[in-house]
């Protein structure tokens, strides 16, 4: 069971993560806002308590990998890879500049601690059980965590890759649905009704796990929990609210991606105090 202690770091973390986020997008400047600052926790619960990662060797063999699936979120991860060390914080005002180490999706082969490029929506977890699969083979105990989103999973490489999984056995391949309602353009309930979520995992051969997002305790009792699931991957299914922390993004598909003016902004930031 998770201490108090622990539970406050992480939660302290998350708000560094959403501060972060504000810092990127800062004013005037298209970002997506509220899709990474509704994983905050989550990403913060990984990077800071759960993943085994070097910032001095990104690539060290005996890592756990974290694939952004959903890579317009990016915007959160490179919070978490900069309070982590893996680069400069300085990097943050260069965000989505032309030849820049921090663009509006992740890439490999531009940060450090990126494993995948993403964004295409859909392809995340057919990437994660590969990786899975080779860890597996190498006998390692490492895991992958891909973070998906509600919208991307109406994807049906999403299906194929979890068929493919729970065949396999991928008990280290732990998937984390960022399940805030929300698509771009509106609610999952409005555009693409994907019934229930629980239940399609649960048939194609998942061990389900489903949890309040924002709540670190329960976020850490459901990664020990995966750790302890034989013969079968996981999903978390995180109940989310999209631009948490920024009251008036706060479940609004318009601050899906948003350029935030001065008086935004700064409303935002002393959301986030």
């Amino acid at each position: 069971m998770a201490s108090k202690e622990r539970i406050q770091e992480i939660e302290e973390k998350a708000l560094e993560l959403r501060q972060g986020i504000l810092e990127m997008i800062g004013i005037g400047k298209a970002g997506h806002l509220g899709g990474s600052c509704s994983c905050a926790d989550i990403v913060a619960a990984l990077y800071f308590s759960k993943m085994k990662i070097n910032p001095q060797n990104p690539k060290e063999q005996d890592r756990d990998r974290f694939l952004l699936s959903k890579g317009h979120g990016a915007l959160v991860q490179y919070a978490a890879l900069a309070g982590k060390g893996f680069f400069s914080k300085d990097e943050f005002k260069k965000v989505k500049s032309i030849g820049a180490m921090l663009q509006g999706h992740p890439d490999m082969t531009k940060t450090p601690g990126v494993e995948a490029n993403t964004g295409s929506l859909g392809q995340g977890l057919s990437i994660g059980a590969g990786m899975a699969l080779g860890l597996k083979l190498d006998g390692s105990s490492r895991k992958v965590y891909v973070m998906l989103g509600d919208g991307e999973i109406a994807e049906g490489q999403i299906w194929e890759a979890a068929m493919s999984s729970a065949n396999f056995k991928l008990d280290n391949l732990v998937a984390i649905l960022d399940a805030n309602g929300l698509m771009s353009t509106g609610s999952m309930k409005e555009r693409f009704d994907l019934g229930n979520i629980n239940d399609k995992w649960k048939a194609f051969g998942w061990h389900v796990i489903e949890i309040d997002g924002h709540n670190v305790k329960e976020i850490l009792e459901a990664l020990d929990e995966a750790d302890g699931i034989k013969d079968k991957p996981t999903i978390i299914i995180a109940n989310t609210v999209k631009g948490k922390g920024i009251a008036f993004a706060k479940d609004k598909a318009e601050y899906h991606n948003v350029a935030l003016t001065e008086a935004q902004y700064e409303l935002a930031v002393q959301n986030l105090i």
